[in-house]
């Protein structure tokens, strides 16, 4: 266990192409539900969890959510700015790795909505992440728990959480939430420019350093119409 981090990276650099024509002239991060914001929505979460400061990177239509962002001043937030070139999950954090800090931190998709039973899910995996035998420690919805999500999942997890790709098997047990406390040294060595997270999370395989925790609560997948659609019915007016 460690103690709470008390920084996040905040992933809202992405595109949202199937979320086209909405994500023409509004970035993901900023498309509301239930009449708040999915980067609201997660920032949140990360307030109410304690987390003091977010790192938050921008690309597509990124002066709009820069814009946004200066309107909260209940967490301290640092723009990594992606402008120039859209680096990916793991390229943009590598970039953003000295706003960090030496510490393992949350990092979390901008563009999801989850909510908790009793215990919040971040208060969860601060609990549950042991650095010295975790590089990563990801939160995992139940496949058949992942609303708006048809996709086969991503991971199977050993009895003492450890995880596994679903690799040729038709289907895997849990999905990814795009919620996770990463240590900075999975970043040593990485390319430089774009890359994906996956690369670290099969390093992390290969080690037997990746490990996962189901999620106690709702998660919603919000990547495309469906999603959004499922999400505003299921939240309704709500702004929690």
């Amino acid at each position: 266990m460690i103690g709470l981090p008390e920084t996040a990276m905040v992933l809202a650099a992405g595109y949202g192409t199937r979320l086209r024509p909405l994500t023409d002239r509004m970035p993901k991060p900023l498309i509301p539900v239930a009449g708040r914001s999915l980067l609201d929505r997660c920032l949140d979460r990360l307030v109410e969890a304690g987390v003091k400061h977010a790192v938050v990177n921008i690309h597509w239509l990124g002066i709009q959510i820069r814009d946004h962002l200066a309107q909260r001043g209940d967490i301290a937030i640092t723009i990594s700015d992606e402008s120039e070139l859209l680096l990916e999950t793991g390229g943009g954090i590598a970039k953003a790795l000295p706003l960090l800090g030496g510490a393992p931190f949350f990092a979390v998709n901008a563009d999801l909505i989850w909510r908790d039973e009793a215990e919040p899910a971040l208060l969860r995996l601060a609990q549950a992440f042991d650095p010295a035998h975790m590089d990563a420690l990801l939160l995992l919805q139940p496949r058949e728990k992942a609303t708006g999500h048809a996709g086969p999942g991503d991971f199977a997890m050993a009895g003492d959480g450890r995880l596994a790709r679903r690799g040729d098997q038709p289907t895997a047990p849990y999905v990814f939430t795009g919620v996770q406390i990463l240590q900075p040294r999975l970043f040593r060595d990485v390319p430089a420019g774009p890359f994906s997270l996956n690369l670290i999370y099969d390093r992390a395989i290969a080690s037997g350093r990746l490990y996962g925790l189901p999620h106690r609560g709702l998660w919603l997948d919000v990547g495309n119409h469906d999603g959004l659609a499922t999400a505003e019915a299921l939240l309704g007016g709500h702004g929690d």
